[in-house]
This record gives structure tokens, C-alpha cells and sequence, in this order.
């Protein structure tokens, strides 16, 4: 059996939890849209559907970072789960301001928590991709 880096099955795994969550999304916003006099689901509904299909999509990116890299297994996991934990989080408010029709600019009605939280998505995001990235280009031109 072959044994794959921590940091690639994370990317697949997440993967495929995101394009599930984006198919049923899907659906929910289905059936918002045919409930609807506009024909429109709740933004976060749809924001949550579309983030969903794109991240998983993201996270293979990731994942197949993870092969290439010439960083350590410990180091590559690392960069891995951090935009990965954070599309996670993003997923799952979308859901949550989907279910409860809350708001439909999370940015303007949040407070100092919610750019707390942007200004760390913005850093594990952009770190974890560009480690990977530096680790990738080390293999080949390293």
C-alpha cells in the first residue's frame, strides 16, 4: 500500500468534503430559488454553494503543492491545514448566516472579531499557499 504525506490527504480529503458540501448546497439553493418570488436563494446560501465547489477545487491544489514540495512532511502539513482549516471556517459561516438569513454583507454587519479573523484568514491563506509554493520551486530550480 502506498503511504501518502499527511499534508496530501489532508488536501483530498478536504477536497472531497468541500464538493459534497457544495452539491448540497447546491440543492438548498434549489430549492430557495424555486421558493422564491425573485427566483433568488439567501446570498449566504449561494455564497456558501459557490466558496464550497471553489475551495474544493483549491484544496487539490493544495494537496498536489504538498507532492511537490521539497519541505518536510511536518512543514508542508502545516502550510496545508492553514488555508485549509480557514476555507473550513468560511464554509461553515456562510452556512450559518444562511440558515438564519442574518445578514447579507457578514464584513459591514461584523465587528472587531470578524476583521480580527479576516486579517488571520488573509495571512494563513496567503502563508500556507506561498510555503508550499517556495517548497515546490525549491524542488525544481533548488
Amino acid at each position: 500500500m502506498t503511504e501518502f504525506a499527511p499534508g496530501f490527504v489532508a488536501g483530498i480529503l478536504a477536497s472531497g468534503v468541500f464538493l459534497l458540501v457544495g452539491l448540497v448546497t447546491g440543492v438548498w439553493k434549489y430549492l430557495q430559488m424555486t421558493a422564491s418570488d425573485e427566483g433568488q436563494a439567501h446570498i449566504y446560501v449561494d455564497t456558501a454553494h459557490r466558496a464550497s465547489l471553489l475551495y474544493s477545487f483549491a484544496a487539490l491544489v493544495i494537496a498536489q503543492l504538498v507532492e511537490l514540495s521539497a519541505f518536510s512532511d511536518t512543514v508542508n502539513l502545516a502550510a496545508a491545514l492553514a488555508p485549509l482549516i480557514f476555507f473550513a471556517i468560511a464554509i461553515i459561516t456562510y452556512l450559518i448566516h444562511g440558515v438564519r438569513k442574518d445578514t447579507d454583507n457578514q464584513i459591514r454587519d461584523g465587528g472587531a472579531v470578524t476583521h480580527l479573523g479576516m486579517w488571520a484568514l488573509i495571512v494563513a491563506e496567503i502563508g500556507g499557499v506561498a510555503v508550499l509554493f517556495v517548497g515546490v520551486c525549491l524542488k525544481f530550480f533548488g
